[in-house]
């Protein structure tokens, strides 16, 4: 097993082998434990009882962070010419069509979403494995495959997010940074969990969501008492 350093184990014994914390009972601590001088990213881990190779089993969506994430997102938008200007007046940060595709293809990718008409898909598809291998390709269910690319643009950048179980059944997203303080924090935070307790699938019989974790990027993992966590 790795050493931790010694900012880690100071960090851990902030829970005082505690097992199970309250969202209340765990904000406060979650900031305590940044102790990097850099603004660290709020995380949540959820293990959720699900089988991921079973199709009525999987948990996708998006939803709008109250507060946003704190990160920077870089949109880029392949559209028809006559939206080039309605996407960039939106925030993306590049806009176009063919050129554009051709300016991917050679092995330009300072972006974190692309954004892209229905229209437009056909040519997409010559850069799909590009773009796939990043999990980057345009997507009807992640809102990205859209004719109001302005409304989809906005909603990104003010920090519309995906959540997506994982091969193994799990969610790992980011809920805020440090910076954001408890009160912004909570608020994110709980807008997540609820959000995926309603996208829960019909398909899932036993107990759905197993564990909640929360942490920062450097610091120790804070488990959630999920029956309080995800109670309306």
């Amino acid at each position: 097993m790795a050493k931790r350093s010694k900012n880690y184990r100071a960090a851990k014994e902030l829970l005082e082998n505690k097992e199970f914390f309250s969202i209340d009972e765990a904000l406060p601590i979650l900031l305590k434990t940044s102790k990097t001088k850099f603004d660290e990213s709020c995380e949540i881990h959820m293990k959720l009882g699900i089988n991921p190779k079973h199709a009525d089993q999987l948990v996708r969506g998006t939803l709008i962070m109250p507060n946003g994430t704190g990160k920077k997102v870089n949109v880029i938008a392949i559209v028809p010419d006559e939206k080039i200007k309605e996407a960039k007046d939106a925030g993306a940060i590049e806009a176009g069509n063919t050129d554009l595709i051709d300016k991917i293809n050679s092995g330009w990718m300072d972006f974190d979403v692309v954004v892209a008409t229905p229209s437009i898909m056909k040519e997409v598809g010559k850069i799909a494995k590009t773009l796939g291998q990043k999990g980057l390709m345009p997507n009807p269910k992640s809102g990205t495959i859209t004719d109001d690319v302005k409304q989809v643009i906005e909603e990104i950048i003010k920090g519309k997010i995906e959540y997506r179980n994982d091969k193994q059944g799990n969610l790992h997203n980011v809920f805020g940074k440090i910076s954001f303080g408890e009160a912004k924090l909570k608020e994110n935070l709980k807008s997540y969990i609820r959000a995926v307790v309603d996208a829960k699938p019909v398909g899932v019989k036993g107990v759905y969501i197993q564990s909640i974790t929360i942490t920062t990027t450097m610091g120790p993992g804070i488990h959630l008492n999920v029956q309080e966590a995800t109670a309306k």
